[in-house]
C-alpha cells in the first residue's frame, strides 16, 4: 500500500511501554506476540507509538462498535478506513454556498438575535431552524452584529 511512517495508539500502557522497550515482557505467551510486532515494524521507515488514556480514547471505542457489527468471510479483503480529524463540526464541511450570498447560518442566526424566519420558510423549514437554534448562543458582541458559538 505504500505505507512508510505508521503512527499506533494505544490504550494499554502495558503494551505501548513494552513495545517500545521501556517495561520488559515477562508474560511466555505475550513474548511471541512482542517478536511477531517488532519484524512487523521492521517493514517501515518510522513507526511511533503512543499511549492514549482511555477515557481519552472515543475513536477506539466507536472502531471497535464498528468491528463488532462487521460480519466478513475468512479471507476477505477488509479495505483501510481513513480518518480525517477536523477543527470544524463536520456540517459546516458539507453546507454548499448559499444562494442568496449569506452564511449558511444566517437563518438560525436571525431566529436567535430578532425571532424571525426567513420570508420564504415553511412549517418543516421553520422547525428546522427552531431545532439549529437550539445548539447555538450568542458567545459576545460586536459593533453591528453579535458572535454566535455551538454549545
Amino acid at each position: 500500500m505504500g505505507v512508510h511512517e505508521v503512527l499506533v495508539l494505544g490504550d494499554s500502557d502495558l503494551l505501548v511501554y513494552q513495545i517500545q522497550g521501556e517495561w520488559e515482557t515477562r508474560d511466555l505467551k505475550l513474548i511471541l506476540y512482542r517478536q511477531c510486532l517488532y519484524d512487523l515494524c521492521q517493514r517501515f521507515q518510522s513507526v511511533e507509538f503512543r499511549h492514549i488514556p482511555r477515557i481519552h480514547n472515543e475513536v477506539a471505542d466507536a472502531l471497535a462498535t464498528l468491528a463488532s457489527m462487521l460480519h466478513h468471510p475468512d479471507k476477505a479483503y477488509v479495505y483501510p478506513l481513513h480518518i480525517e480529524v477536523h477543527d470544524q463540526h463536520a456540517y459546516c464541511n458539507v453546507v454548499e454556498e448559499e444562494l442568496d450570498g449569506e452564511p449558511w447560518f444566517h437563518d438560525i442566526k436571525e431566529y436567535i438575535r430578532m425571532g424571525v424566519y426567513p420570508v420564504q420558510a415553511i412549517g418543516d423549514q421553520k422547525r428546522a431552524i427552531q431545532r439549529l437554534a437550539s445548539g447555538f448562543f450568542f458567545s459576545g458582541w460586536s459593533s453591528d452584529e453579535r458572535g454566535m458559538s455551538s454549545v
